[in-house]
């Protein structure tokens, strides 16, 4: 089931994906505010009933798909999303060449940051060029972990339990304010740098764990191409270590890195500018499309 945030005539709402369609949640007698609403009051079974009733819905009780914009699935975190560093190996190997430095081939342990998001972005959105702070735009596509019910001392045994559902994410950051501060949270925080969408793929959709192409165009370019299976630390190790020592709200967005392929690796490097757009895709999930404004 996919499930989306959307606006339609002035009003944001919540609905589930139907074809070419939306069937807004609320003509389904669920009536929550927001995405984190549903998600910390939804449980497996009310899922699946919902996406049964969804599938019966008359065609009154449908939006085409056309005449609504898509917000990112969960517009406002309810915390700073929790990010993966350097975890795809080839990733780790191009990074260090822009940076200069020796790798090893080896990633002994995980790298977490916090993304801040006041707002996060939609589908066709326009992402802030911020030429005032930085002159190196970058993307990065990821594929998103959305937690379903808090999580705390959660075995990998038992971290799928604990999926609601998958989002694809852009962590866009900047180059130049990430690496001249020696910390990631300010370069990759900036206002609009989280392009999170088109909707939520709830988990009973995605074979666990999930092993999916995940891919990245600039302009049509292919730049990333990859897939899941490769990261370094699965979800069920993100998800165990992260709560052995802090609880992981229902709603709690975690991106799981991202594969060689950004701007930064390119020889030369080929940064973001106004007019640009990055398409990201991960099969099973969908294609996030952002233009890069001014």
């Amino acid at each position: 089931m996919k499930l989306v945030t959307y606006c339609y005539q002035e009003a944001e709402r919540i609905g589930i994906v139907c074809g070419d369609s939306i069937v807004p949640l609320a003509s389904l007698g669920v009536f929550k505010d927001t995405m984190l609403d549903f998600i910390r009051t939804t449980g497996p079974d009310k899922l699946r009933c919902l996406s049964t009733m969804a599938e019966m819905a008359s065609e009154e009780d449908r939006i085409p798909l056309s005449e609504v914009t898509l917000e990112a699935p969960i517009p406002v975190p309810a915390q700073d999303i929790l990010c993966l560093g350097i975890n795809y190996m080839d990733h780790a190997a191009e990074s260090a060449r822009y940076k200069h430095e020796e790798f090893d081939g080896k990633r002994e342990m995980a790298v977490y940051f916090g993304k801040r998001v006041d707002r996060a972005i939609g589908h066709r959105a326009e992402i802030p060029l911020h030429a005032d702070i930085t002159s190196k735009l970058d993307y990065e596509v990821e594929l998103a972990v959305v937690i379903g019910k808090d999580a705390y001392h959660v075995r990998p045994e038992d971290a799928a339990q604990y999926i609601f559902g998958y989002t694809i994410l852009n962590d866009v950051s900047a180059r130049d304010v990430q690496h001249s501060h020696n910390q990631w949270y300010f370069g990759k925080s900036l206002a609009g740098f989280c392009p999170m969408g088109p909707w939520i793929v709830t988990a009973d959709e995605i074979v666990y764990p999930p092993v999916l192409p995940i891919r990245s165009y600039v302009n049509g370019e292919l730049r990333q191409n990859s897939h899941t299976g490769l990261l370094i630390f699965d979800i069920a190790y993100i998800i165990s270590e992260l709560s052995s020592g802090m609880v992981l709200k229902a709603g709690t967005v975690i991106s799981t890195g991202t594969p060689s392929g950004v701007g930064m690796g390119m020889n030369p490097p080929q940064f973001l500018k106004t007019g640009d757009t990055v398409v990201c895709e991960i099969e099973g999930i969908g294609r996030l499309s952002n233009t890069v404004g001014e």
